[in-house]
């Protein structure tokens, strides 16, 4: 152990290892619970999920810790998920199978990019103002989701502001409304919506005390408190249809369905929306790309887990020779399997530097963490009686982490704080994080053109935001 992992030559031990993989691992189990919850709305199994998130978790943090040899978790990723449900299936249409497709094709496109000079010609295109706002924008995107999950939020929409509805047994379903809506807070009067406050105080609370594992702890006891409180009603609940052997029973409708006929053949049947595949793929691909890079370099640089000479290979290297470039192929690796078995992007997450802070140094910490995700199969029985309630606090601050990247932007400047605007708030209210990011582009470029500096806008980027503007081209006239 001490000749593969080099813990002398990293200055750890076992004993530290091991403490900080069961830091990493409570710090990011809630995605246990989250990513069911998020993604199974799209017409996936639920428990299908479950079991692909441990999977995808366990397969994707041991290739880290045994290929790269470093201290950093995966799972899918934050985010990822609600774009793959709320994005891609709802906003655009797609069946889950078509989206489980796309990640898939974003995790070669990663592999792809990782081992050529690809992914320097990416890096270098995407202004640092916008890689910070796509970041802090997701956070926006995904608390928002949290408090629309927890039911704090009414919509009244105008009469006339009404453009189309569906009508399914007297009851008005699928309402699209444009500008004459108006957002509110809910009436607090029922328990839902009750339990839903107490869990994000809860939880807050356990978050800014620092308790480890806050976030599962607070999942835990929120849906404890569901049962008393009405919102769950254990009766109901058959716990034989939750057991570990329906989760792999249900995993065979998930395993391999985005190469079946409604995933990939599908997705290219139609040539007319090859442009929006392409993009939506794309919007996948630069998500998962910078926030695996992020992680890495703003964890790894404090601790010396990466090298100068690691990071200078993100933008200069070819193949997978340094620590990092293993690194990356192994997040890219990842994905692909999660969407073989089910599940989106599946991305390195930034609570490992929990596990770092804890004194993490090697891959050994991975391992620990990969073991525990498999451990964590026992819990299918309990999984299924989570109410809505109890994961959305966990989106709310996961949210609140991830706007932390808004630090980086220079506000006052409006050349930066103009195409980060949209970049990110546009992620909110469009409810698109690839609508966000075309936004950010757009004006970015509108920006360089309008003060003369056409020479700082890279070719990569003219070429991307052309494919969004073609891409929207497209949806009008159709």
């Amino acid at each position: 152990m001490e000749k593969f992992f080099k813990l002398k030559e990293n200055g750890t031990t076992v004993s530290t290892e091991i403490i900080a993989g069961l830091t990493t691992f409570f710090a990011m189990s809630y995605i246990l619970f989250v990513n069911p919850s998020i993604l199974s709305l799209s017409g996936m199994p639920f428990q299908a999920v479950f079991l692909a998130t441990i999977l995808s978790s366990a397969i994707g943090t041991l290739v880290m810790g045994l290929f790269a040899n470093v201290p950093y978790a995966q799972a899918p990723g934050m985010g990822l998920n609600a774009f793959f449900t709320f994005t891609v299936v709802f906003g655009l249409g797609y069946s889950w199978e078509q989206a489980l497709a796309m990640v898939f094709l974003c995790g070669i496109i990663n592999i792809i990019i990782t081992v050529t000079k690809l992914r320097k010609l990416i890096i270098k295109s995407i202004p640092e103002s916008l890689q910070h706002a796509i970041g802090g924008g997701i956070g926006i995107f995904v608390a928002y989701v949290g408090i629309k999950n927890a039911g704090f939020l009414q919509f009244t929409s105008d009469a006339n502001s009404i453009v189309s509805s569906t009508v399914e047994d007297g009851v008005a379903t699928n309402v699209v409304t444009n500008g004459g809506i108006v957002p509110a807070l809910a009436n607090f009067n029922n328990p839902a919506i009750l339990l839903g406050v107490i869990g994000l105080v809860i939880t807050s609370i356990l978050v800014i005390r620092n308790v480890r594992g806050a976030i599962l702890i607070g999942i835990v006891i929120t849906s404890i408190l569901a049962i008393p409180m009405g919102v769950v009603d254990l009766s109901a609940v058959n716990f034989s249809e939750n057991s570990l052997g329906n989760s792999f029973k249900e995993l065979g409708t998930t395993f391999g369905a985005a190469f079946g006929p409604n995933g990939m053949p599908s997705l290219f049947s139609d040539v007319s929306k090859l442009p929006q595949v392409l993009l939506t793929v794309l919007a996948f691909s630069l998500s998962d790309i910078f926030d695996t890079i992020g992680t890495f370099i703003g964890t790894g640089r404090r601790t010396g887990i990466f090298s100068k000479e690691d990071e200078e290979a993100v933008e200069n290297s070819k193949g997978i020779n340094s620590k990092m470039d293993k690194a990356l192929f192994s997040d890219a690796i990842a994905t692909s399997a999660g969407a073989i078995l089910g599940t989106s992007n599946v991305t390195t997450y930034v609570e490992s530097a929990a596990g770092i802070g804890a004194g993490g140094r090697t891959g050994l910490t991975s391992v620990v963490v990969a073991i525990l995700f498999l451990l964590s199969s026992f819990l299918s029985p309990i999984v299924g009686i989570v109410p809505a309630q109890a994961t959305a606090p966990a989106l709310i601050l996961v949210g609140i982490m991830m706007m932390a990247s808004f630090k980086e932007i220079n506000w006052l400047d409006l050349e930066d704080a103009i195409p980060a605007f949209f970049t990110s708030v546009f992620m909110g209210l469009c409810y698109s994080i690839s609508y966000g990011i075309a936004a950010g582009f757009i004006f970015y470029v509108i920006i360089k053109v309008v003060k003369g500096k056409t020479k700082e806008v890279s070719p990569v980027l003219w070429i991307v935001t052309g494919l969004f503007l073609i891409n929207f081209i497209v949806l009008a006239i159709l």
